[in-house]
């Protein structure tokens, strides 16, 4: 894949991505278009698949609707709202801290931009991009391991990690496509360019993609 395929690929992952369930995050913007609802769904949502994710947050969400309600809770009681998410102990400790930090730091709100979310607990660049991006249609780009794999899979990039991932994807990647990238890569990621085994013979840009790639299983 070349710079000059973006546009083409970008328009095609769009109309796949209307065909599946959109991204945990997306679904809360949808329901909710609530920046504080979208960060806990994004920090709950990491190495958590996103069924189980959904299903947390309805449960968490039916009690804790602002950060004043997320401060009145005991560790112990956000554990038991967010089990069965992955690393539930390590999240709750995080959640518990997040009310205080944005109070002491934020005056309670939730900042919306990227160096001042990554000063939030359980914040990182994955994080604050993908908040900066839902929750506050602000061009940033949210690099996963769906969006890490796929860019070199169809070789756009040759990138050893995440964050060398976002920073060529800001060089190369026009600011109007920021926003959706990951929701339309994570999407496909989910569904047709899996991990393992990718379905290439239903893979609707299998024509941009670098075959190569394909073999090194990226």
């Amino acid at each position: 894949m070349n710079i000059a395929d973006i546009p083409s690929v970008y328009r095609i992952l769009g109309r796949e991505y209307l065909k599946h369930k959109a991204p945990v995050a997306e679904l809360i913007k949808v329901r909710t278009n609530d920046p504080f609802h979208i960060l806990v769904a994004t920090i709950l949502s990491s190495r958590t698949r996103d069924e189980t994710t959904a299903k947390v947050c309805n449960k968490l969400f039916a009690r804790v609707k602002s950060p004043a309600d997320l401060e009145k809770l005991s560790i112990k009681e956000i554990e038991k709202l967010i089990k069965p998410i992955g690393f539930f102990h390590t999240k709750a400790k995080l959640l518990h801290k997040l009310p205080f930090v944005l109070k002491e730091k934020f005056n309670g709100k939730i900042p919306d931009n990227i160096e001042e979310l990554c000063e939030l607990p359980g914040v990182g660049r994955k994080t604050a991009n993908l908040v900066t991006a839902v929750a506050f249609n602000k061009p940033a780009i949210c690099v996963d391991v769906h969006v890490h794999r796929i860019c070199n899979r169809l070789g756009l990039i040759k990138t050893r990690t995440p964050f060398e991932t976002e920073m060529k994807l800001r060089k190369i990647l026009p600011r109007k496509y920021w926003i959706k990238w990951n929701a339309y890569l994570v999407s496909y990621g989910q569904t047709i360019c899996k991990p393992i085994n990718p379905k290439c013979f239903a893979c609707h840009i299998a024509s941009f993609c670098d075959k190569t790639g394909i073999k090194n299983k990226l």
